[in-house]
């Protein structure tokens, strides 16, 4: 079976996926193909149907449903040809997937292939929380499917663990489903609702709300056999038990890359950010893939998704006009406290240009001096005020034309 063809294919209808493929329809490219696996196109802010979205894209503040029908909206208009159900179950060959839809099953290939599959939450099974598995638990996702797409009854009185961005999209739902929540919990020395989050936190959850931020905090079981009943919590510092009555938790944030077509694709993955390493114009290992958005590392804005969607759009433009794809990347190692860096990968055509580049940290420090090295040779130390969890910062690239493309690896690390 010869397999249909395209001239971008690209796999995700969220922010990332179709601000690209808009991105590429406006510069002329003539067959753009999308492909998603959910039955409704738009991603994420679909499902998030509290304000919040488009100030940065489209200069109007939008819900979720909103955001996510303006983007899809304009697809279509702009003929992007927009398939839903469709799941890519493989690859067969150079830039070329299987797929399996209601109206059965098939291959496709794109000229060039943009991967943009978005991120999940880490459930609480992967988090190890104790206790018995009894109803009443969620992820962000699962709390706002449950809650705004399927009008579902939740429950009175939630936890929230997480005290970041999207802890606090959890809060809107759960308390626009009417619940008490009971409080947020963090590991963490102190929540991380930063500007401009920060005024919504202090409104909301303080001010109106009252709700507690228990910090250095962790759950020791989740109470309740059938339902949940409580959660016992765990003071890191002073080793404090309390029974925080509740029959809802939420577990938000812990971000993991929807990385199986990647994976499967056999593209160089990255241990940080546990997507596929790509370089500043969103290049994978293997020539004519690409990769954006979330699907990078999790979990940036829907705004941030689609303005990365554009660039991304930039680079599949010029690769179709007949770009020379690189021999090799150098690989960007860190070490702990950094969670991820990117780009991960530094190809030779992008090391005159120095651009910047963004990560994050695991844990809270100030007056901290990062490392860029390339075996022995230190090329910067940058200072910065204070590195803040769950908060993406910004490194200078003024460092990258001392790097020796056919040198060992770039190491980025934390000077204590």
């Amino acid at each position: 079976m010869n397999p249909e063809t395209t001239d971008a294919l690209i796999v995700g209808a969220g922010p990332a996926g179709l601000a690209a493929a808009l991105e590429l329809k406006r510069r002329g490219v003539e067959r753009v193909t999308v492909l998603e696996r959910e039955a409704q196109p738009g991603g994420m802010p679909r499902l998030c149907h509290h304000t919040g979205f488009g100030v940065w894209d489209f200069h109007r503040l939008y819900t979720g449903p909103q955001y996510a029908r303006r983007y899809v909206e304009q697809a279509r208009a702009a003929g992007v040809e927009l398939r839903t159900a469709v799941s890519v179950t493989g690859w067969r060959g150079e830039r070329t997937l299987s797929f399996t839809s209601p109206q059965g099953t098939g291959f496709i290939r794109g000229r060039a292939v943009l991967l943009a599959t978005g991120v999940r939450e880490r459930p609480r099974s992967a988090r190890l929380a104790p206790g018995y598995r009894p109803r009443g638990v969620f992820t962000t996702g699962s709390l706002q499917r449950f809650a705004d797409e399927k009008h579902l009854p939740v429950g009175k009185r939630a936890l929230i663990v997480g005290a970041e961005e999207v802890s606090l999209s959890a809060f809107l739902t759960l308390t626009g489903a009417g619940l008490k929540v009971a409080a947020f919990l963090t590991e963490l020395p102190r929540h991380q609702m930063y500007f401009p989050y920060a005024p919504a936190k202090w409104l909301l959850v303080d001010a109106f709300h009252r709700t507690p931020v228990l910090t250095s905090t962790r759950i020791a079981r989740i109470l309740g056999r059938f339902r949940v009943e409580g959660v016992e919590t765990f003071h890191l510092e002073s080793g404090e038990r309390r029974v925080i009555p509740c029959d809802t938790v939420v577990f938000t944030g812990d971000w993991i890359p929807e990385h199986e077509v990647a994976r499967s694709g056999g593209l160089r993955m990255d241990a940080g950010t546990r997507g596929p390493q790509a370089d500043a114009r969103f290049r994978t290992s293997q020539e004519g893939v690409f990769a954006a958005g979330n699907l990078l590392r999790g979990a940036e804005t829907a705004a941030t998704s689609a303005a990365e969607g554009r660039r991304a759009a930039l680079s599949v433009l010029r690769f179709l006009d007949g770009e020379l794809w690189p021999e090799a990347a150098l690989p960007v190692e860190i070490e702990a406290p950094l969670k991820w860096v990117y780009p991960n990968a530094l190809a030779a055509d992008t090391l005159a240009e120095a651009a910047p580049f963004t990560f994050r940290v695991t844990q809270f420090a100030e007056n901290a001096r990062l490392r860029v090295s390339q075996g022995e040779q230190t090329l910067s130390v940058q200072t910065f005020r204070r590195l803040l969890p769950n908060e993406t910062m910004r490194l200078r690239g003024d460092w990258l034309p001392q790097v020796a493309v056919n040198g060992p690896p770039v190491r980025l690390q934390h000077l204590h």
